[in-house]
């Protein structure tokens, strides 16, 4: 199916993207589009206007900011996999990128963009939670920096205003990250996240555990990490603090896994996830 008309621009920069949307108040952003184009297919979604941000060369890369690292909203995950910097400093993030789709799809689909749209069955999500990240917007009243907390509202649902664009993903105090690593049980046919669980240890004995796929939008393991924080990760302690996993946690079913069968998963990779921060 085609999808409804609309109107193309392709903005030089983030400001004349910003007076583009404010401009048109019923246009969408346009990044990596596997995630907005296929619902203008089926006419899920008729924006008036669509607004290409994917060339915008200020919104890609990656760099170091003191113990910082900061990602262009734009950058894809073929990009950050090649990255240099992640490789040294976040291979976590290769992890989660090696699970996104296929290559097609990491070739084209950004981070800001994952980030932006809020699947409850991301994988990005998931990890960057855990990473304690914080998400860089700009709009015509300026800037602002909300953690990934406060940003992933609900499904589908960012904390961004319609004429705001993210510009930046920034990961702080990574010196202090002893291991972090994501894993997820995939779908078969789509590679979405029945469950996804990303997992960082620190230095000073922290541990924090988010979840994506079996929940609404991707949450910390509060109850995990209350559990396991500044304890050996003996068999014991990681099988102990893995059962609390559901707690304070609603699930999700679908017709591919029910929400009982999804709480279940969430224990098992938590565990998992656990286990691999030894």
């Amino acid at each position: 199916m085609y999808p409804a008309e609309f109107d193309y621009h392709r903005p030089e920069s983030v400001s004349d993207a910003i007076k583009l949307l404010q401009e048109n108040p019923e246009a969408k952003l346009l990044a990596g589009g596997h995630s907005l184009l296929p619902v203008m297919k089926l006419r899920l979604a008729q924006p008036s206007a669509l607004v290409d941000i994917s060339r915008i060369s200020d919104l890609k890369g990656v760099r170091e900011d003191g113990d910082t690292i900061v990602i262009g909203a734009m950058t894809t995950y073929s990009e950050l996999m090649g990255s240099d910097v992640i490789k040294q400093k976040l291979p976590c993030l290769i992890d989660a990128a090696d699970n996104v789709g296929d290559v097609q799809v990491r070739n084209m689909g950004t981070i800001g963009g994952a980030c932006a749209h809020c699947d409850p069955a991301s994988d990005f999500p998931a990890i960057l939670l855990a990473l304690e990240s914080e998400i860089k917007s700009v709009g015509p009243n300026g800037e602002r920096t909300q953690s990934s907390s406060e940003f992933f509202m609900d499904m589908f649902t960012p904390k961004l205003e319609p004429d705001e664009v993210v510009t930046e993903i920034r990961i702080p105090n990574v010196s202090n990250i002893a291991k972090a690593t994501y894993i997820k049980f995939a779908h078969p046919a789509s590679g979405y996240a029945i469950v996804g669980i990303g997992a960082v240890r620190t230095n000073d004995g922290n541990v924090q555990l988010s979840v994506t796929g079996s929940v609404p939008i991707a949450a910390r393991l509060s109850a995990v990490e209350s559990e396991i924080s500044g304890k050996d990760l003996s068999d014991d302690n990681i099988k102990a603090a893995a059962e609390k996993a559901t707690e304070g946690l609603d699930f999700v079913g679908d017709i591919h896994a029910s929400d009982e069968y999804r709480a279940h998963l969430t224990k098992v990779y938590a565990r998992r996830a656990l286990e691999s921060l030894k």
